[in-house]
């Protein structure tokens, strides 16, 4: 089966940058789609990065458009998502998703705390 797993959150001042990673097994996506997904306390989940098809087509949310990068690396195994100039509105779990086509997301990590102060 597969598996998502997500590393690299932690607490960071605004203006930082921090990397998350998420690795996953059982399984590669380089055709399917990879993405990051965000909720905040008291907010529904939202979208914020996506790297589909073996292309590698890009989609930023527009929150976050021109300070994160998603990229994609070991053919499809992992995903990445490099944030730059943190703003405390940034603060949310974090998680990872995953599926083998390029329209639907079937799997998904567990969620890592991402927490910027002023």
């Amino acid at each position: 089966q597969v598996q998502l797993v997500e590393s690299g959150g932690g607490l960071v001042q605004a203006g930082g940058s921090l990397r998350l990673s998420c690795a996953a097994s059982g399984r590669t996506f380089s055709s399917g789609v990879m993405g990051w997904f965000r909720r905040a306390p008291g907010k529904e989940r939202e979208i914020v990065a996506q790297i589909r098809g073996s292309a590698g087509t890009l989609f930023y949310s527009d929150s976050v458009k021109g300070r994160f990068t998603i990229s994609r690396g070991n053919a499809g195994s992992t995903v990445n998502l490099q944030m730059n100039s943190l703003k405390p509105e940034d603060t949310a779990v974090y998680y990872c998703a995953a599926g083998s086509t390029s329209y639907m997301y079937y799997y998904w990590g567990k969620g890592t705390q991402v927490t910027v102060s002023s």
